[in-house]
């Protein structure tokens, strides 16, 4: 499950980047979403829209269980890597944190999932930390980096042209990269019409 610590600290600046990018209503699928410290924040702030919670853990769902209501729903159990998931639509898609840590193929997944789940316009938004092409990388970015792969070698912080790429590939088109506190990056993609 994330850090507490962390999402309480993003979550302002993450939400003040959602209210320029999300539908003004509709149901937002967020992935990866632990122990709910996100959702709680965003749901609320973000009336009318629906906010759906999921995660692949089970621990983290049953603590999301508890803090469903109004527009927070019952978290879905969500593998992302999975071509079955367990709703058919969303007007959005929010995944924060999650591409580094997991394989290269829930990142393929997520993207997959979202090409499969969202109508033309609709928005992928990504949070996290990410290497870009032509910037050096921050030294925390690194020695973070470093110890993702060394916690498991098929974790670590992605390089955006492969993302933007594996996006495209599936129809999906980066249109925003908001430079975010503690060397994270907001990414808005788009699904092509």
């Amino acid at each position: 499950m994330p850090n507490s610590t962390a999402a309480q600290r993003n979550r302002d600046p993450i939400l003040k980047v959602l209210r320029t990018v999300l539908p003004a209503k509709g149901v937002v699928l967020e992935t990866n979403s632990g122990d709910g410290t996100h959702a709680v924040h965003f749901a609320a702030a973000l009336t009318p829209l629906v906010w759906q919670p999921s995660d692949i853990d089970l621990p983290a769902l049953e603590i999301l269980a508890t803090k469903s209501t109004g527009n927070l729903k019952a978290p879905l159990q969500l593998d992302v890597v999975s071509t079955d998931w367990p709703l058919d639509h969303a007007d959005a898609i929010v995944s924060s944190n999650m591409v580094h840590i997991a394989p290269w193929a829930a990142c393929e997944g997520l993207l997959s999932g979202t090409a499969r789940l969202l109508t033309a316009g609709s928005v992928l938004f990504l949070y996290g930390p990410f290497f870009i092409d032509g910037r050096p990388a921050a030294p925390s970015n690194q020695a973070f980096d470093a110890s993702l792969k060394q916690r498991n070698p098929e974790w670590g912080i992605r390089n955006l042209g492969a993302i933007d790429a594996a996006a495209a590939s599936r129809g999906l088109d980066r249109t925003k990269l908001i430079d975010m506190p503690a060397n994270n990056f907001a990414i808005v993609y788009r699904k092509r019409t």
